[in-house]
């Protein structure tokens, strides 16, 4: 399902991409604070349900499968993916909005968003978040309390091959280990001011 994206701005966007667990959420919420002029989250939209605290249109753009699929099929995405029985994708629309208003656009998509990615001229920087072992994603994942046996063994399942694309030489420009927030946040800070503040603004 992967499309052409148009090239709408010279900012280019930054890629986030880890299993679910990883913490990028987190990660992505405190760089945002920190440069709020600077960056734009680009909402997926999504039809799954919506959680508890999730508000549309900053979270997730919540819709359904038929307006999903039709939109699909209309090409306004840039990239797609099934997760969990649940449809997810990046609006071609949605980065114009970010790019437009001068912002760099930062997208958190899944391993087969980042494939469809690199196939369009979005041309985004890439950095991939791995947890420090399956055993912590796994316990992270379980204090959630949000998952049965069987839905966290699929989301196992699929951060291990997350990761093992995630470490493939090439396919990312950085990738940082979440062992520690703090340091895992500075060394995310300090790739972000030296390869994307620093030359969008030179």
């Amino acid at each position: 399902m992967a499309c052409k994206a148009t090239a709408i701005s010279n900012l280019r966007p930054l890629v986030i991409c880890g299993p679910s667990g990883s913490g990028k959420s987190s990660l992505l919420v405190k760089l945002m604070c920190e440069y709020p002029s600077k960056f734009g989250f680009c909402a997926s939209h999504t039809t799954r349900n919506r959680r508890e605290g999730e508000i549309n249109g900053i979270h997730y753009r919540f819709t359904n499968v038929h307006d999903m699929q039709k939109a699909i099929s209309e090409g306004k995405f840039i990239e797609t993916a099934e997760y969990g029985g649940n449809l997810y994708g990046t609006s071609k629309e949605e980065v114009a909005k970010i790019t437009n208003r001068g912002m760099m656009c930062i997208l958190d998509v899944e391993v087969n968003g980042v494939r469809q990615i690199k196939k369009s001229d979005l041309n985004p920087w890439y950095i991939f978040i791995q947890p420090p072992s399956i055993e912590e994603l796994e316990r992270r994942l379980r204090s959630r309390r949000t998952e049965t046996e069987e839905s966290l063994k699929e989301r196992l399942r699929i951060a291990k091959n997350e990761i093992e694309y995630g470490l493939e030489p090439g396919n990312f420009d950085k990738i940082i280990v979440n062992d520690e927030f703090d340091s895992a946040y500075e060394e995310l800070k300090a790739f972000v001011d030296e390869n994307i503040l620093e030359k969008e603004t030179e």
